[in-house]
C-alpha cells in the first residue's frame, strides 16, 4: 500500500529536505485524490490517475529511492464521460474550469488551481503534434492511504511521457528506468520513435 508517510520517510532518508508547507500540500494532494476517486467510483464512471502522481505511485513502490515529489493531481478518463463527470462533481464539492487548454475540477471555494484535478481524455492526442494519443483506460487497482484508487499502469505511463516529451517528462521516465521500471519487455512495446526516444533520454542523463 502506498502511503504518504511512507514517502516522507522515504524522503528523509535520502537526506531531502520537504518542507511543513510541502508535506501539507501532500496530504492535500491525497484528499483532492480521494475524493474525486470516490465522486466517479460512486457513479460507475471510468477513470485512472496519470502523469507525475502516478510516477510517483508507481516508483515509490519500485524501488524508494529514486522517487520524486510532485504537486498535481491528474486524471484520465474517457470524453463520452465528460458531461457525467461535470454534472456529478458538483454534488461533491466540485467545480469545473477551463484555463489555458486545460479542462479542470477545483474543489472547494477557492478559485486556485492549487485544489484542482486536471482532466486528460482517453485516445485522444492532449496536443495536435503529438506522435500518437493517450492511451485507453485499463487501470491497475492501488491502495494509496488505505483507500483503492485506479492507476494507469507502468507500460502505458511510460509511453505518455516519451509522447510528451518535455523536460519534466524526460526526468519522470528517468526516474521510472532507475527504479528498473522500463523492462525489456516493456521497452519492446514501444514504436521506433518512442524507442528512439527512450534511447536518448537514457544516453543524455
Amino acid at each position: 500500500m502506498f502511503t504518504f508517510e511512507q514517502f516522507l520517510v522515504d524522503a528523509a532518508n535520502r537526506g531531502e529536505a520537504v518542507n511543513t508547507l510541502f508535506e501539507e500540500r501532500l496530504f492535500d494532494m491525497v484528499g483532492i485524490l480521494h475524493k474525486i476517486a470516490d465522486t466517479l467510483t460512486a457513479e460507475l464512471i471510468p477513470y485512472q490517475v496519470i502523469s507525475g502522481l502516478a510516477v510517483l505511485i508507481h516508483v515509490e513502490e519500485a524501488n524508494p529511492e529514486h522517487s520524486i515529489l510532485t504537486r498535481d493531481v491528474n486524471i484520465m478518463v474517457r470524453r463520452s464521460d465528460f458531461e457525467r463527470i461535470r454534472r456529478n462533481a458538483v454534488k461533491h464539492g466540485f467545480r469545473f474550469r477551463h484555463a489555458g487548454g486545460v479542462d479542470m475540477l477545483i474543489y472547494g471555494d477557492t478559485e486556485s488551481t492549487r485544489n484542482a484535478v486536471h482532466l486528460i481524455f482517453s485516445d485522444e492526442k492532449a496536443l495536435p503534434h503529438y506522435p500518437a494519443p493517450a492511451p485507453p483506460i485499463d487501470p491497475e487497482r492501488k491502495l494509496i492511504q488505505g483507500k483503492e484508487v485506479m492507476v494507469i499502469p507502468v507500460v502505458d505511463l511510460i509511453r505518455m511521457k516519451l509522447t510528451s516529451y518535455r523536460d519534466k517528462d524526460r526526468v519522470h521516465v528517468r526516474n521510472m528506468d532507475a527504479a528498473g521500471l522500463i523492462t525489456p519487455d516493456v521497452a519492446r512495446t514501444l514504436t521506433p520513435e518512442l524507442s528512439s526516444r527512450l534511447k536518448h533520454t537514457r544516453e543524455t542523463e
